[in-house]
């Protein structure tokens, strides 16, 4: 059974920066009956709470709970530190995981191929990027339910000439993909290239609007130019 609280002295070689504290912060906090480290569930304030354990978190523990001695203490604290790299270090690797398997899905979908197949494929592409066209890490999202779906992603572009980013608005019915918009945007360029049209289009404003350029008025007939 624990003891009481004490009220000794925090001996020096206890009152140390404390890992498991920082690391696993309320969960450290039930094991060592202290309690105050729930606070870390707190939302935002958590954040900083987890600090203020790792820099005072041995103190509490060693009044907090029962101890034979600075030895056990530190040995016990150890194995704290130690679960808690073990357990980061797993919650690191899963979401890695995960984000390089959402990554594989988006780049091995038929609407991302059918989209790098078109922009090398397209002359202006070719020209204002050079060949061949490589694509980086795609951002955005694909949504598949049976045979619909709908997909938004950019994909950073590069050739031997210049660089760029691929935009594309996508739906699916009927298990075929069909591009809304497919627009690249070449860096250092104000417009943009409709690969569905192959014509040049403006690029979005600042606003997130997109703005028309609309052609000159002809001349009308008996009219007199400068």
């Amino acid at each position: 059974m624990d003891a009481a609280p004490r009220e000794t002295p925090v001996p020096p070689e206890v009152d140390r920066w404390n890992w498991g504290a920082f690391l696993l912060n309320w969960i450290w906090g039930i094991g060592n009956n202290t309690w105050i480290a729930l606070l870390a569930l707190v939302p935002f304030f958590g954040l900083v709470w987890i600090f203020v354990l790792g820099a005072k978190g041995s103190a509490w523990a060693w009044k907090n709970k029962h101890w034979e001695s600075v030895g056990q203490f530190r040995r016990v604290q150890r194995t704290w530190a130690i679960v808690g790299v073990v357990v980061w270090l797993l919650v690191i690797a899963l979401a890695v995981a995960s984000f390089h398997g959402v990554w594989s899905a988006i780049r091995s979908s038929d609407v991302y191929r059918g989209a790098v197949e078109r922009v090398n494929a397209s002359q202006a592409a070719r020209e204002a990027l050079g060949f061949p066209i490589e694509t980086g890490f795609p951002m955005g999202r694909v949504s598949v339910s049976g045979p619909d779906g709908e997909a938004q992603l950019s994909i950073p572009v590069q050739g031997s000439r210049g660089r760029g980013t691929l935009y594309l608005e996508a739906t699916r019915s009927m298990g075929r993909w069909q591009y809304d918009r497919l627009e690249l945007e070449v860096e250092g360029r104000d417009a943009r290239i409709d690969l569905n049209s192959g014509r040049v289009v403006p690029a979005p404003s600042s606003s997130g609007t997109h703005v028309r350029l609309e052609p000159p008025p002809a001349p009308r007939a008996g009219a007199r130019t400068a």
